[in-house]
């Protein structure tokens, strides 16, 4: 028996070598001008500086964390992400599988925090992804609630070995009346990034918000990260 368990025991420190040697652990920060979330400022139209961890298992599953200051326009506070899910690719078709935690502890708005189901899929340069608001507040003060939807088309290229531009057409379709007042909006966006090696990514971007009451105005956006 004490053998039987030794046994055991090494195979699952092998095992355990095997799946760390298998498994990814990176960072990344960023800054920004505008810090836009499905064509919306979650900054006020100035500046935010972002950071988060990743880890990513060949198999397809991951987990991360991420955050940002944000200033909904009752002072200055921040944003904290959690999420996980599997991601995987068949030739050229890929998906991915996740689960999302949005958290604001300062964010000046109590009942803010919410949870996300999302689901994509990409072909080549097309992706397509919809998340569902499956844990939002369900009193009139929750700025997320229960089966607000969004959805979003994408396309990117590499226009060249350093470059590369893309487009994203979304649509949030709120549940409910939200105490910020949103609305259902569809929103457009280009990004145009330059890959700087050991510097990062610059990325410049166009986004415009149309709401059923009007249209938003042209945010121009620069944007800096790199992962290590």
């Amino acid at each position: 028996m004490k053998i039987k368990k030794l046994a055991i025991a090494c195979g699952a420190i092998l095992l355990g070598a095997t799946s760390l040697a298998q498994a990814e652990l990176t960072a990344n920060i960023g800054v920004t001008s505008n810090y836009l979330w499905r064509g919306a400022s979650q900054t006020g139209d100035d500046a935010a500086v972002s950071g988060g961890i990743d880890w990513a298992h060949d198999s397809g599953f991951y987990l991360g964390t991420w955050a940002s200051n944000i200033d909904w326009g009752n002072g200055s506070g921040a944003e904290v992400d959690f999420y996980g899910g599997f991601a995987n690719e068949v030739g050229d078709f890929g998906y991915d599988v996740g689960l999302i935690y949005y958290y604001y502890p300062t964010s000046g708005y109590e009942d803010s925090d919410f949870t996300e189901l999302s689901l994509s899929g990409s072909w080549k340069f097309l992706e397509a992804g919809i998340a569902y608001t499956i844990n939002g507040q369900a009193d009139s003060d929750a700025a997320f609630s229960d089966g607000d939807l969004y959805y979003h088309l994408s396309v990117g290229f590499d226009v060249a070995e350093t470059w590369s531009i893309g487009a994203t057409i979304g649509h949030y379709d709120f549940d409910t009346s939200k105490a910020f007042g949103d609305v259902d909006y569809t929103h457009g966006q280009i990004d145009v990034t330059k890959t700087a090696g050991d510097w990062g990514d610059f990325t410049m971007t166009v986004s415009k918000a149309q709401e059923e009451s009007g249209s938003d105005d042209t945010k121009f956006v620069i944007s800096w990260a790199k992962s290590f």
